[in-house]
């Protein structure tokens, strides 16, 4: 079992306030859940406006495939428009 993990740290160019970075996080979130088979969530920054850090985790049997799918989801990210990726780290466990 190989378990892929990513931590992302994005600032967010549209966000006014928790409730607007709220939105936009939410958005990104739901996308990402239903196009790729990831664990996501927001895991720290939470109480600034205009940061915030997700992390998403996927199980397969193969670390090439781990690595393409956390691939994928940054790629996503980045076109999203509305968030720029500040920092990434990436594990294959």
């Amino acid at each position: 079992m190989i378990v892929g993990v990513c931590s992302v740290e994005l600032m967010i160019y549209e966000s006014n306030s928790l409730k607007d970075k709220r939105h936009v996080i939410k958005s990104i979130i739901g996308r990402i859940q239903s196009r790729f088979n990831v664990s996501i969530a927001e895991v720290d920054l939470n109480q600034k406006w205009r940061n915030a850090q997700i992390g998403f985790a996927c199980v397969t049997n193969d670390s090439i495939h781990a690595n393409q799918i956390i691939l994928n989801v940054l790629k996503f990210i980045e076109g999203d428009g509305r968030v720029e990726i500040v920092n990434q780290q990436i594990e294959i466990l």
